[in-house]
């Protein structure tokens, strides 16, 4: 009760001297704070004023809100807002013009110059503001004296100049129209190669024919299309005669926008100087979360401005367009946007509009960014949700989203599993996040109504990891809710009166007094309460920590191989890796396309990547040998697995990619990364004719059991196999019996084709017994004829049995006893 006072008094002291956010918060804390209270008092009358004050708290901070951020709107709807944004369209297209000029695309260029001139002349005529005249007649001019040099004219005078922008007013330059001085720049590349570019790629950058199908038929996500980003994506028109509208229509609102919606609104009508990012680089503290359940996209942004602030390096507002010269993404008073996200196994583009929902009194009802006029965070949202189906986001996690912005490494680690070393996790935070390898986040499992309440927790929720520090022996981490409020009550909190040493306060320039006065989310929180009350760490590397990279995308079909990897992988896919040497590390990403948004919401599909130290050859059973590196299966489009190289680590490896349980044909990347040279390769199945054999039983005398019984084995059926001509072939065997009976299967050669060769064994079996599938594979196999006998191992074991043959050339077959 005492802490509600004490809130309550706070909030009417912010809103007296108009504070609203912080009088808001106040408001809402001392009504939470009072209907805590109600639930222990015992007198009736007492615990119905009490609720009564604490509606009236929530009340009052509702009001403010709507006052707040009716003024945010308000203020922005200027009288003249059309000829501001009249201007910035005719200085938009100087820019592109200007842009297009400098990277040597002469025709663009002059095409835009002349845009520019046109539109700079209408727009003069429909305004009356003569400042905004002047500046446009600056405009023109410029940009009409650069498109007569680039057709070769001379330059014409002043004079002229002036005749040919206006024939009414005299030519007035204008102090903030920088003159247009085109500097000599290299050429695009031909491809873009994203954040990864400094990579060596190991092997051809053609595609295959089937590589060309696997990505043309997971370019269209939720019913719409979104092709790879090429080089000439970024010759992409960015101006029209009117502002674009996405072809593709509005998107899908939730339950929740759909209650309090209002309009579709352009930056400019609820903006008074809209701007891409306001200042030099992006606010992480400005980012804010509302009815759009993606807090793991948001918590994705935050890591990825923060990142830019400390290092200094464009990471996600590199994959904005249009850009100025600077690279720096600008807003487009025409209103259209690209965004280049990673997915589906390679950076595409999406195009959008920029109307943005508003609520009913005015308020944005996506995430967006506290500074006034900044709209980075609203657009990027915005083309995520498009690719997700709409704003009725089922929600996703962090490692997906921060791999989609910025093409980074994601690695998922749980901390309910019982061998998680961590100390070793925290050091790993510790040091490689301030060296800028790894972007962090980390999330929430399900927590009960009690527990969310006493810790200030949500369940189920993703927050940015902002810093993770060591000091005086205290682990903890500074967290940040994307909600921009609510946050951690236990150790470390700005409510902790136990832990907060003057000199620990020194050390993190933290004031917990100071941080309890407003909630913006923000906060530290000890390593122990993370694993107590948290459920998983996602991690995103950089790229930039290899200097090797290859990729395939592949299709595995739905009918290809059992439906379960429990007892025949052979017919996986498989790939084998050849890494140049024996130091270093090789990282492995299996990335399942994902083009339903019912996918992320059923998330039935466990992928995985086996590891086998196989020489890279094709591996047949799951178990036998058990994997080198067993992977979990996830019900993830991201897989990691970790390779690291020892003295005595094999060159060669196997890679097996695998399912619990295949119901549907499965489109998918696999791409390494290695501090060193290496190869990947697919394993190419060599056989190209093929036999089944679906009648075979073993039944009565026929049934005559393995080698170790002379007298009944030849009883077993047998095939005669004829390979003609005189080259060598491949072979397979495949057995499948009752899995009740242990079954093998052995081949007598019979006589070779060519005089000069001799056999290369008199008889070959497929080794010890198993249960119900044994396979036997033989290379460099001279033409001739062979005996082939499928046999259980004990006498007597009725029952019937298929055999398939396959060969790298043609065959016979037929059974002789």
């Amino acid at each position: 009760m005492e802490d509600a006072v004490e809130a309550a008094n706070k909030a009417v002291n912010f809103d007296r001297v108009g504070q609203k956010e912080a009088a808001s918060y106040f408001y809402l804390e001392a009504c939470r704070l009072l209907e805590l209270a109600s639930s222990a008092e015992r007198d009736e009358s007492k615990r119905t004023d009490m609720l009564a004050k604490a509606q009236q708290y929530r009340e009052r901070a509702g009001q403010i809100d709507i006052l707040r951020l009716c003024e945010m709107t308000t203020n922005c709807q200027l009288t003249d807002q059309r000829d501001e944004q009249s201007l910035r369209r005719c200085r938009f297209l100087s820019s592109q013009a200007l842009d297009a000029d400098e990277a040597g695309h002469k025709e663009l260029a002059l095409q835009l110059y002349m845009q520019a001139v046109e539109l700079s002349l209408a727009t003069r005529k429909e305004i009356s503001d003569v400042e905004i005249q002047n500046k446009l007649n600056t405009l023109a001019s410029q940009a009409l004296d650069r498109a007569e040099q680039l057709k070769g004219l001379p330059k014409i005078s002043e004079k002229s100049e002036t005749a040919a922008v206006s024939q009414e007013d005299d030519y007035s330059p204008s102090a903030d129209v920088t003159p247009l001085k085109p500097q000599q720049k290299p050429n695009l590349s031909s491809v873009n190669q994203g954040n990864s570019g400094h990579l060596k790629v190991t092997g051809t950058t053609a595609y295959t024919e089937e590589e060309k199908r696997v990505l043309l038929a997971t370019s269209r996500i939720n019913k719409r299309e979104y092709v790879p980003f090429m080089s000439v994506d970024l010759k992409e028109r960015f101006q029209y005669a009117i502002p674009f509208s996405d072809r593709d229509g509005p998107l899908q609102l939730s339950p929740k926008q759909q209650r309090d919606f209002a309009r579709w609104a352009r930056p400019d009508e609820f903006c008074s100087d809209p701007k891409m990012v306001v200042g030099q680089q992006v606010d992480f503290f400005a980012i804010k979360q509302t009815v759009v359940s993606d807090c793991s996209f948001v918590a994705s942004l935050a890591v990825s401005a923060l990142y830019e602030k400390k290092f200094g390096r464009r990471l996600i507002t590199s994959i904005i367009y249009p850009r100025n010269r600077n690279n720096q993404p600008v807003y487009n008073p025409f209103g259209k946007y690209m965004v280049k996200l990673h997915l589906n196994g390679v950076p595409r583009k999406v195009i959008i509009d920029d109307t943005l929902p508003l609520g009913k009194h005015g308020e944005l009802l996506c995430s967006y960014s506290t500074n006034r006029n900044e709209i980075w965070i609203s657009i990027l949202e915005k083309a995520y949700m498009k690719v997700m189906g709409g704003y009725d986001f089922p929600g996703s996690n962090s490692g997906i989203d921060l791999h989609a912005l910025t093409g980074w490494i994601p690695e998922r680690t749980s901390l309910q599993q019982g061998e998680l070393d961590r100390d070793g996790l925290f050091n790993k935070l510790l040091t490689r996040l301030h060296k800028g390898d790894v972007l962090v986040t980390v999330a929430t499992g399900d927590l009960t109504e009690s527990e969310a309440q006493r810790s200030g927790l949500i369940p189920y929720h993703a927050y940015a990891v902002l810093d993770v520090r060591l000091v005086q022996g205290a682990r903890l981490l500074q967290l940040k809710n994307p909600w921009s409020h609510l946050r951690w009550r236990g150790n470390y909190s700005e409510l902790d009166r136990v832990h907060w040493t003057k000199d620990l306060q020194r050390a993190l320039d933290y004031d917990p007094n100071s941080a309890a006065m407003f909630d913006n989310g923000i906060f530290w929180i000890d390593y122990d309460s993370i694993l107590r009350f948290y459920d998983v760490f996602y991690l995103n590397w950089n790229p930039e920590l290899f200097t090797h990279t290859f990729c395939i995308h592949q299709a595995w079909e739905a009918g290809l191989g059992p439906v379960k990897d429990a007892y025949n992988i052979g017919e996986n896919p498989q790939f084998s890796l050849e890494v140049s040497s024996n130091v270093g590390a090789v990282w492995v990403l299996l990335t399942r396309h994902i083009t339903d948004i019912n996918d992320f919401r059923e998330n039935t599909e466990y992928i995985t990547v086996l590891v086998y130290k196989n020489d890279g050859k094709r591996v047949y059973y799951p178990n036998d040998p058990p994997p080198y590196i067993d992977g979990v299966r996830l019900n993830s489009p991201h897989y990691l697995c970790k390779i690291i190289q020892k003295e005595s680590s094999p060159r060669r490896y196997t890679l097996v990619v695998s399912q619990y349980e295949k119901m549907h044909t499965i489109y998918y990347t696999l791409r390494a990364y290695a501090t060193c040279p290496f190869s990947l390769s697919k394993i190419i199945n060599p056989y190209n004719f093929t036999r089944k054999i679906s009648d075979g039983c073993w039944s009565g005398s026929k049934a005559g059991g393995c080698r170790n019984h002379p007298a009944t084995y030849p009883n077993n059926p047998c095939y005669q196999l004829t390979l003609d001509g005189y080259l060598d072939h491949s072979l397979l065997i495949d057995l499948k019996g009752p899995k009740q009976y242990s079954v093998g299967v052995e081949i007598i050669s019979k006589s070779i084709n060519d005089p000069d060769k001799t056999a290369p064994f008199t008889s070959k079996s497929s080794g010890p017994y198993r249960s119900g599938f044994v396979i036997l594979e033989l290379e460099n196999l001279p033409g001739g004829t062979y005996d082939i006998i499928p046999s259980t191992f004990y006498p007597a074991q009725e029952g019937p049995f298929f055999l398939t043959i396959k060969a790298s050339s043609i065959f016979e077959v037929k059974r002789i006893s």
